[in-house]
């Protein structure tokens, strides 16, 4: 069976060097994933396993021996034979298996950016339709790394976004998991300042609505006598609600459910719970950022537990 496969630069794949022209055998049946030679019989495929590096090389093999995973995107056998490297241009002619598509490895339609399974996308990376940014999985997205739609701004999980990092909808500032702020950290709705849990405040750091100053801030459920600009919050409290995972950290289910992403992109956007986020922020943090958050005004290791799951001693 003819096929391709992907060597690092120096021709190795999982620490085993090949050679162009030689064959190789191991003993007994090939198992997918586990034991044998893998290949792909569509180059396009071949990078879901590999990084679309030029650096990389590239190979037309010849699958001789047992073969398993014939219906799947990656084959395994006991006796594989290295035929010929294959310059990138080739590749690349061979990757693109959509129509009217001007850019590389595309397998949708009308693409002129690189490896994208959509249609009508003009940036790179994108498995849904129309984007004109990078590595989004939702569709009509200008900016980059968006799993929602309609967005102009970058990392968004949500829609219609023009700004950063937003989890919610249709805002213009920066980490709003609220909807429609204009500012930047809002976790309520419609305001225009920053910091705000509440709705329609100009002001910043309000849980209420219709304010236009900035509160003292509250504390582990006790007042304080500090605004919010007083208080050094450590910096990997500012976590992320999503995680781009590879192939090769990806659940079974996952690699199914994702598998467009994944061969586009490499990987794809999950989206953790709070705690799961909190928690993998905390594991990342140094000791001294950790202890910022004991020395807190007010701190309290039960109320921390009781939003973050994080047991502080």
């Amino acid at each position: 069976m003819k096929a391709y496969k992907v060597f690092n630069p120096d021709w190795t794949c999982r620490g085993f060097k090949y050679e162009i022209g030689k064959e190789y055998k191991i003993k007994g049946k090939p198992i997918l994933c586990e034991k044998g030679f893998h290949a792909c019989r569509k180059v396009s495929d071949c990078f879901s396993y590999y990084s679309f590096d030029t650096r990389n090389k590239v190979a037309e093999v010849e699958l001789l021996g047992d073969i398993v995973g014939v219906e799947e995107d990656k084959q395994c056998t006991n006796h594989i034979k290295i035929v010929r490297e294959l310059s990138w241009v080739e590749m690349l002619e061979l990757a693109n298996s959509g129509n009217g598509n001007s850019g590389n490895r595309n397998s949708g339609n009308c693409n002129s950016g690189n490896r994208n399974s959509g249609n009508r996308n003009s940036g790179n990376c994108n498995s849904g339709d129309m984007n004109s940014g990078n590595m989004n999985s939702g569709n009509c997205n200008s900016g980059n790394c968006n799993s929602g739609n309609g967005n102009s701004g970058d990392w968004n999980s949500g829609n219609c976004n023009s700004g950063n990092c937003n989890s919610g909808n249709c805002n213009s500032g920066d980490c709003n998991s609220g909807n429609g702020n204009s500012g930047n950290g809002n976790s309520g709705d419609l305001n225009s300042g920053n910091g705000n849990s509440g709705n329609w405040n100009s002001g910043n750091c309000n849980s209420g609505i219709f304010n236009t100053d900035e509160q003292f801030i509250r504390m582990f459920n006790k007042q304080t006598k500090l605004k919010r600009r007083d208080i050094d919050i450590p910096l990997f409290l500012y976590f992320d609600l999503t995680s781009f995972i590879s192939y090769d950290y990806a659940t079974e289910g996952e690699r199914v459910k994702y598998k467009n992403e994944i061969e586009t992109c490499g990987g794809f956007l999950r989206t953790l719970s709070y705690k799961e986020a909190f928690s993998r922020a905390w594991r990342n943090a140094s000791d001294e950022e950790r202890d910022k958050v004991k020395n807190l005004p007010n701190f309290d290791a039960d109320i921390f537990f009781e939003i973050s799951g994080i047991k502080v001693s």
